[in-house]
């Protein structure tokens, strides 16, 4: 390797760096996408320790969570995060009100932490892991990596795992204080657990990924194979033409065509006429 070399590979290297913390990023809502993860469950802990108002407090977490999906809406941004969070904060409302039980607020969330730290560890097991599945379509490789490029789909493995075991370790916390803690406690842990682990998670993701190969842009393959495909049929298309063009010069190329000038060939066959006839003229004067 020479020292020109260095620079272009070091460069290639932070490039490739630099798309995947965007694709990161965009997978997992960024800032936004964490404040919009919070603030209902926030909001809902901080007004039920208060007041111990279960009907305020799923109000308020309620209300905040479509206040963020109308705020996406007006600025025309992706509102999949939001959604999310509306549908969270439903469930844990419902079964709060349905129970009259405030704690219950949160089991919704608990059991779909505990079912995605599950799924992401089977989905490695099974040889599919679930962050490739979630991450292929952002980085435009789809599912390239399951057959394609071996290094990509063991760094996702390792990073589905990674995302299993955290979110397994935080449900081995929450779920003992869900049976033994009061309402409060259980609020302020669970909001506390929200951000440090999956930014955890999200940052060993980040470690495997940036030492994988790059992905295979199976969209730009896609493309090329269309331009390729217009072109051959644009050939075959001249080739055809040209074919075309070339027979109906070999079947009317001898044949004169009507109005075409023949004055020559009369004029060669008025010739032979008078020569014939001077020859005859001779022969009967003999």
């Amino acid at each position: 390797m020479t020292s020109l070399d260095k620079p272009t590979e070091e460069a290639e290297a932070d490039d490739a760096r630099a798309v995947t913390e965007a694709a990161l990023f965009e997978a997992f809502g960024g800032v936004r996408g964490m404040i919009e993860t919070v603030l209902p469950g926030l909001l809902f802990v901080t007004i039920f320790t208060l007041n111990n108002d279960l009907h305020m407090s799923a109000i308020a977490a309620l209300a905040v969570s479509v206040v963020l999906v109308v705020v996406r809406l007006a600025m025309r941004d992706t509102v999949k995060h939001a959604f999310s969070g509306v549908f969270g904060v439903a469930f844990g409302v419902v079964f709060a009100m349905m129970t009259d039980n405030a704690k219950n607020f949160y089991l919704p969330g608990m059991l779909y932490t505990l079912g995605l730290a599950l799924a992401y560890i089977v989905t490695s097991l099974a040889g599919v892991p679930l962050i490739g599945l979630i991450l292929g379509p952002v980085f435009k490789e789809n599912l390239s990596w399951r057959t394609r490029n071996p290094g990509r789909k063991k760094a996702y493995t390792k990073a589905s795992y990674a995302w299993g075991l955290i979110l397994l370790a935080k449900s081995a916390i929450l779920f003992p204080l869900y049976w033994w803690a009061d309402t409060e406690e259980l609020g302020w842990v669970l909001v506390t657990l929200k951000i440090p682990p999956f930014l955890l998670a999200v940052w060993l993701t980040w470690v495997f990924l940036a030492k994988a190969p790059a992905p295979i842009d199976v969209f730009a393959e896609m493309e090329a194979a269309e331009k390729a495909e217009e072109e051959k049929a644009r050939r075959e298309k001249a080739e055809r033409e040209e074919a075309e063009r070339r027979r109906t010069t070999e079947l009317f190329g001898g044949v004169r065509e009507p109005g075409a000038d023949d004055t020559p060939h009369r004029l060669a066959e008025g010739g032979s006429d008078v020569a014939d006839s001077s020859r005859s003229g001779k022969h009967r004067k003999g």
